[in-house]
């Protein structure tokens, strides 16, 4: 679309748009009106070139046959004009958004921070928040070996989501666990929480003690992962994408299920999602040519999480905490000995949060 073409798109997309006062409320950007309050038979009366309040070159267009009148800047039709969406930026859940990666690809640059500078200086914090929207996660070293610090990690960019395990949760040797992440067993890359809905979207582990023998804590991009399987067997990406997976968990106080696919897109077929946790998968309940299909795929899939190099190892040392996307990375844990401290505090967040809390940085200049 050039300068000085009035734009052609549905006549009720851009009076839906409309940013008159009559519209849209000035002290928040909200809408004033209903799809159903405009005109059926609405149209394009007339239109011409005009300025803003501000000078700026819009387009002025009288409606038809109400004649409201809309003006609309240049740069905001050039902006959003109709196009193909696979053009358009997405929400920055989807794999369009990310930065793809197997673990060579992060050598020589595992995205960290020091705590300090991320919690003084608001472009240190804005970078390290745009490398969890981009890559996944991000390590924040030199953080206080104190109890329940991983809270005050987590309100720096939103809140606290509680769940059955608390606030937070301790990971650590229990004598009597209720999840074997809580013994010093190996555990093979998931996705934790596959039995809620929503499930976490944010996780952070902060590392308070950590001198037994293992325990090396490990990320695999399961963006990557699921890519890599559409690319190399298209059909048992679409079959993990179109079967619903029944998630469970269940202790003496606890009872929750969910059914999602191991691998959600978005209305264009864009990785959105990971689940992925084969302790908590349950019977599944489908046809037995279904079944097989799954099961084929599933197990493709599950060797896929398990090549070596896509996995990233690493080991958590006092002070570091990991923030990362738990909808999109796996995570896993060499097993490691009891005889040796090792202790972890966990919490889960949300992503919208982090993104509101990044969004409002860059507006105000927190971000480069």
């Amino acid at each position: 679309m050039t300068a000085t073409t009035i734009p052609r798109p549905p006549a009720l997309w851009l009076r839906d748009n409309c940013p008159c006062a009559d519209c849209r409320d000035p002290r928040n950007g909200q809408k004033l009106f209903q799809i159903t309050d405009l005109p059926a038979d609405l149209a394009v009366g007339s239109a011409r070139e005009a300025l803003t309040p501000l000078g700026e070159p819009a387009h002025e267009i009288v409606w038809a046959p109400d004649g409201h009148r809309s003006l609309y800047p240049l740069a905001w039709l050039d902006a959003h004009a109709p196009g193909p969406a696979a053009d358009r930026p997405g929400d920055g859940r989807t794999e369009a958004d990310k930065e793809l990666w197997a673990a060579a690809d992060l050598r020589g640059r595992l995205p960290e921070a020091d705590w300090a500078a991320y919690a003084g200086d608001d472009t240190v914090r804005a970078e390290a928040l745009e490398r969890v929207q981009r890559l996944g996660f991000v390590l924040l070293r030199g953080v206080p070996c104190r109890d329940r610090q991983v809270l005050d990690v987590a309100r720096t960019f939103g809140h606290v989501r509680e769940t059955n395990y608390g606030e937070l949760f301790e990971v650590r040797v229990e004598p009597d666990p209720n999840n074997l992440a809580f013994t010093a067993e190996s555990i093979t890359p998931h996705t934790d929480n596959p039995y809620r809905d929503p499930v976490p979207t944010l996780q952070l582990l902060h590392c308070l003690a950590n001198s037994a023998s293992g325990g090396d804590s490990g990320l695999v991009d399961g963006f990557h992962a699921a890519a890599l399987l559409r690319a190399e067997d298209p059909a048992a990406f679409a079959v993990l994408t179109r079967t619903p997976v029944e998630f469970a968990f269940a202790d003496a106080h606890t009872a929750l299920r969910a059914q999602r696919p191991l691998i959600e897109t978005d209305a264009l077929g864009r990785i959105r999602e990971i689940r992925f946790n084969n302790r908590s998968i349950t019977t599944l309940h489908h046809p037995a040519e279904v079944l097989d299909a799954f099961y084929r795929a599933y197990r493709s899939f599950a060797a896929l999480l398990l090549r070596p190099e896509l996995r990233l190892d690493f080991r958590l040392a006092p002070g570091d905490c990991v923030v990362f996307d738990n909808t999109r990375l796996l995570h896993a844990r060499t097993a490691f000995a009891e005889s040796g401290a090792r202790h972890l505090q966990g919490a889960y967040a949300d992503l919208d949060g982090l993104a509101s809390t990044l969004a409002v940085l860059r507006r105000t200049g927190g971000a480069r």
